[in-house]
């Protein structure tokens, strides 16, 4: 599959209602906030979580995964060169034997990376983390990336107290107590995360294609989906605005299409996405830039 040839910039809408969509373990799990202005946050890294959940879901390989080892993972890649990992300590002298009939092993390890596992593809991976043990698949920078989702508004974290009926000694059962605890949440949040695709990276080193690219869109807009648990309450995207360049590089500096996609509330205290008035600027767009809404 070719790689894209075009630049891509975006801006994605989603809202939480009753839920902490990215709690800070330095805070005792509150929702993330800039402790300046209340502005509730939202990291890239969870948002990428839930884009590679996703895929993986949808039968793709995923690098970043849970409960596996990348350990495991790079050394598939040496499998596919038909070097024995057998033995650990024996794979920096294979390697270094290897190199001197291959010189370009290192690529060949990169590009099976990229070729088996979606997200680095996509986002990119620094696969050099065992290089002791010879292990190093190289490091790709990956041609999409996110910012920090942030609130459209102040939010205001609710610290709310509940019990459990069930105790959990027999102790507690004698003395009737029952256990108390504590559950963060925001009532209402609408949040805004901008993104980049570049044809560039995609070309020179991970190959991202249009069929991933299909594959992204789906996954941003279906990403909260297959990810509902009580503490993030009720999360969703209500909308993806995909600026699509004609060429490689870009037609546009990309702030100047993101300042086109404004949300205002229209009511004191926002509980719903229909308290926001979204305005998405279609109007004389710059040559060789065209958009796109999905919802």
């Amino acid at each position: 599959m070719a790689a894209i040839q075009n630049r891509y910039d975006f801006v994605i809408l989603f809202e939480v209602e009753n839920g902490n969509p990215n709690g800070d373990p330095d805070a005792g799990n509150l929702p993330r906030m800039d402790p300046e202005t209340g502005i509730g946050l939202v990291s890239d890294v969870c948002l990428k979580r839930k884009i590679r959940n996703y895929v993986q879901q949808r039968g793709h390989n995923i690098y970043i995964q849970e409960r596996q080892t990348l350990n495991s993972l790079d050394q598939s890649a040496l499998g596919a060169q038909l070097i024995d990992t057998n033995d650990v300590k024996k794979l920096p002298e294979r390697i270094k034997e290897r190199k001197k009939d291959d010189p370009d092993l290192d690529i060949k390890l990169r590009d099976f990376m990229c070729q088996n596992f979606y997200d680095i593809r996509t986002f990119g991976a620094v696969m050099t983390t065992f290089v002791q043990a010879a292990l190093n698949c190289g490091q790709v920078r990956g041609p999409v990336q996110l910012t920090f989702a942030r609130s459209i508004d102040p939010v205001v974290p609710q610290e709310i107290a509940i019990t459990r009926m069930a105790v959990t000694t027999e102790k507690d059962a004698a003395e009737k107590k029952n256990t108390i605890g504590r559950k963060h949440l925001i009532p209402y949040a609408l949040y805004r995360a901008e993104g980049f695709v570049s044809a560039n990276l995609a070309q020179k080193s991970t190959g991202f294609s249009e069929e991933d690219l299909a594959l992204l869109w789906e996954a941003i807009l279906n990403m909260f989906e297959d990810d509902h648990s009580a503490a993030r309450g009720r999360m969703a995207v209500r909308e993806l605005v995909i600026f699509r360049h004609e060429t490689p590089c870009g037609n546009a500096p990309s702030h100047t299409l993101f300042e086109r996609v404004r949300a205002s509330k229209n009511t004191p205290v926002p509980r719903r996405y229909a308290d926001y008035d979204i305005v998405v600027d279609d109007a004389e767009l710059p040559e060789g830039v065209t958009l796109e809404r999905r919802r």
